[in-house]
C-alpha cells in the first residue's frame, strides 16, 4: 500500500506546475479549501486509471485502504481516491456507505471533490441499494455545506435514468430554503438532470416553487427545458 501511494504522489509532484495551480484558483471561491499540486484533469484521470489497472487483482479492502491514505493528501490525491473507489463499484456493499459518509465529513472542502465523490461512488451505491436514500435525506439536515450539496448531486446520474423522482423532489424540498449558493446550484443541477426523463413533472415542480426557490437554483433547474418553456417560466 505504501509503495503505490508514494508512487502516485511522486508522479503528481512531477506532473504539477505553478501555472496550473494558479489557474485552479479561478474555479473556486475564497471560502473553499483547495491545495493542489497543479496537475491537469486529464493527467489526474490517467494516473488514476493506471493505478486502478495495477490494483485490479487486489482485494477491494486493500484498494479502499489506499483511498483512505490518499484522502489525507492534496486535491489531486482526493480525486484519485474517488476514482479508485469507483473502479470497484461492482463490489460495493451497503456498509461501504459509512466510509463514503466519513470521507465527505472529514475531507471534502470544495465543490469539485464533493461532486467527484458523490456523482460517482455515492450515486452508484445508492442506485444499488435504494434504502440508502434515507442517508441522503439525513444529509439535507447537516450543518456541513458539502453534505447538503452531496445529498443532491449524488442522484445526478440516477436522475438522468429516470430513477428516484419522488426522492429527488423530497431532497429539493428540504434544501429549498438553504441560503448557500453551492447547495442551491446542487439541487438546481439535480432538478435539471431529472428533467431529462421527467420534463413535465419537473417543470410543474419548479414553477410551483417560483416564489420560494432562489433564482440560482431556478435557472439551473430550467436549463434543459425547451426554449418556450424556459421563457414562460421566467415570466412567472
Amino acid at each position: 500500500m505504501d509503495g503505490i501511494v508514494t508512487e502516485i504522489r511522486d508522479t503528481l509532484v512531477r506532473a504539477g506546475s505553478a501555472e496550473v495551480r494558479a489557474h485552479s484558483d479561478h474555479f473556486f471561491k475564497k471560502d473553499e479549501e483547495i491545495d493542489p499540486y497543479g496537475v491537469k484533469n486529464a493527467e489526474i484521470k490517467a494516473i488514476a486509471k493506471s493505478a486502478a489497472m495495477r490494483l485490479a487483482d487486489s482485494p477491494k479492502a486493500d484498494v479502499l485502504a489506499i483511498c483512505d491514505e490518499l484522502w489525507r493528501g492534496k486535491y489531486e490525491e482526493m480525486v484519485i481516491a474517488c476514482e479508485l473507489a469507483y473502479s470497484r463499484r461492482d463490489e460495493f456493499v451497503q456498509a461501504d456507505m459509512r466510509r463514503f459518509d466519513r470521507w465527505l465529513d472529514d475531507h471534502v472542502r470544495n465543490w469539485a471533490v464533493c461532486d467527484t465523490l458523490c456523482n460517482h461512488c455515492v450515486g452508484a451505491i445508492v442506485e444499488k441499494y435504494p434504502k440508502l436514500l434515507a442517508t441522503l435525506r439525513k444529509w439535507t439536515r447537516s450543518p456541513h455545506r458539502w453534505k447538503k450539496r452531496g445529498a443532491a448531486v449524488s442522484l445526478i446520474l440516477p436522475a438522468r435514468k429516470g430513477l428516484f423522482l419522488a426522492d429527488i423532489f423530497r431532497i429539493a424540498d428540504a434544501l429549498l430554503p438553504d441560503p448557500d449558493h453551492m447547495v442551491q446550484k446542487g439541487y438546481g443541477w439535480l432538478l435539471k438532470a431529472a428533467s431529462e426523463a421527467h420534463q413535465d413533472a419537473v417543470y410543474d415542480y419548479v414553477v410551483s416553487h417560483r416564489h420560494d426557490m432562489p433564482r440560482t437554483a431556478y435557472r439551473y433547474a430550467l436549463e434543459k427545458m425547451p426554449r418556450e418553456r424556459r421563457a414562460e417560466a421566467m415570466k412567472k
